[in-house]
């Protein structure tokens, strides 16, 4: 981002640049219907959501790209055992706090993950007797959830806890090995004492389609539904590439355990490959989701490849650079949205088009209680049909004009993510501008101009 700051102008000069400006926009902070992943998702009655590392969030494109898109988040790692209680009865939640307090601000749901798992053990709970892991296990349950009470959607209570293969046997582990078939239950038991108002879920991979694994995750829930135990939902991991397909009896599978009475969700959607192949896996699961009533969300792991578990697979909606990819778009209207102003092509961001664009931003007028800036997309080699450029201004600053450029806001009023009016196609290496007229209200911060995406 490149910076220059002018003189200030006389009030006269100020308003001949406003004038000057092709049209002057009053703005109104409201998104457009169904532009994003979070927008569209929620008029099906859904949340859409993303696996997020506390450590990126001070990356403008990903945290610019979180808050665009996306209305709940999974701490990817940051509320696991090995991160909140390194060591015995002490507790840490810093990491995991900022998550919470980003997704907090920005009024977006937060799925805690993970309390009780065989992975990701601090190496003291391995070596603890069966009656000192129980106490561990409930007082690691018990601080974790007291610390969030209030701020989480729903928490993964117990995670991956049965064999993969055709015997539907748990997995061994510490708590399955000294404590038994119970301790679900008692970790269900214990997470309900806490927080009466959190959705309970259990958690796992390999259990998309119908197989012994889920058969086996089935016959639990059905159990623990007819005695009681405080089970509200299922998670599928949903985690997909050549060698596991997404099954065709998927939505089936999620309709059966829909039918024993809890809520299923989709936590940590990702599918490997690339173009139109990915795309219709990606369309074809966000409908299965719909197709089932209680299927209240979806959750993919990861905002970008770059950062991706997989991300040799390239298994994410957004490419490395951000650019929304053929899956994006598929996603987005299988929840019935749309690209919005300018873009209109399939491949926004031109996930396999080679379009591309740059964006630079100048402060060119300052003054006492104003600026004005200006940001201009610069297409790549490629031609392109449209562009949009998320701009994230400084609290308590307020945008009290914007010209060439139509803004989406974000629901805190600090994002804008613009889309351009009637200056959408340009010529490879051809630029456009829009710009703004910024109150300060005491900061004279500079705004966060996020990654350019072309279509």
């Amino acid at each position: 981002m490149h910076t220059l700051k002018g003189a200030r102008p006389a009030v006269g000069a100020l308003t001949s640049v406003l004038l000057a400006a092709a049209t002057v926009t009053a703005l109104s902070h409201s998104a457009s219907a169904a532009d994003s992943l979070a927008s569209a998702a929620a008029g099906k009655g859904r949340y859409f959501g993303t696996a997020v590392a506390a450590n990126h969030l001070g990356e403008a494109a990903y945290a610019n790209t979180l808050d665009q898109e996306f209305g709940a988040v999974t701490p990817e790692n940051e509320m696991k055992w090995d991160a909140t209680e390194p060591t015995r009865g002490a507790f840490t939640f810093s990491a995991a706090d900022q998550i919470v307090t980003h997704a907090q601000s920005k009024a977006m749901k937060v799925r805690g993950h993970t309390l009780v798992w065989h992975s990701q053990l601090p190496s003291w709970v391995s070596g603890l007797g069966a009656a000192d892991l129980r106490t561990a296990m409930n007082n690691h349950i018990t601080q974790v959830m007291q610390h969030y009470k209030g701020k989480i959607y729903a928490w993964d209570v117990v995670n991956e806890a049965f064999q993969d293969g055709s015997s539907g046997a748990r997995r061994s582990s510490p708590f399955q090995d000294k404590l038994g078939d119970g301790f679900i239950e008692e970790a269900f038991r214990t997470a309900r004492s806490v927080d009466p108002d959190a959705k309970l879920c259990y958690n796992d991979y390999n259990t998309d389609g119908v197989n012994a694994k889920s058969t086996a995750v089935y016959n639990m829930v059905k159990d623990f539904k007819s005695r009681g135990v405080p089970i509200d939902c299922v998670g599928f991991q949903s985690h997909f590439n050549s060698a596991s397909p997404v099954p065709s009896d998927y939505q089936a599978n999620l309709q059966r355990f829909a039918d024993l009475g809890v809520d299923v969700q989709i936590t940590e959607l990702d599918i490997e490959g690339s173009g139109s192949a990915q795309a219709t896996n990606y369309g074809n699961v966000v409908k299965a989701c719909l197709a089932v009533t209680r299927c209240t969300g979806m959750t993919v792991w990861g905002i970008t490849d770059k950062y991706s578990w997989r991300s040799s697979g390239t298994p994410l909606l957004f490419d490395s650079n951000y650019a929304r990819k053929p899956a994006y778009d598929a996603v987005l209207a299988a929840l019935g949205g749309s690209t919005g102003g300018g873009g209109g092509g399939d491949n926004g961001g031109g996930g396999g088009t080679g379009a591309t664009c740059t964006v630079t931003f100048a402060r060119t007028a300052d003054w006492n209680d104003g600026y004005n800036g200006e940001v201009t997309v610069k297409a790549g080699s490629s031609p392109i049909t449209g562009w949009s450029v998320p701009v994230t201004f400084p609290a308590p600053q307020k945008v009290t004009a914007l010209w060439n450029g139509s803004p989406g806001w974000d629901a805190g009023g600090t994002v804008a993510t613009v889309r351009p009016t009637y200056n959408g196609s340009l010529a490879a290496g051809a630029s456009t501008s829009f710009g703004f007229t910024v109150a300060k209200n005491g900061s004279s911060a500079l705004p966060t101009v996020g990654a350019c995406t072309a279509s």
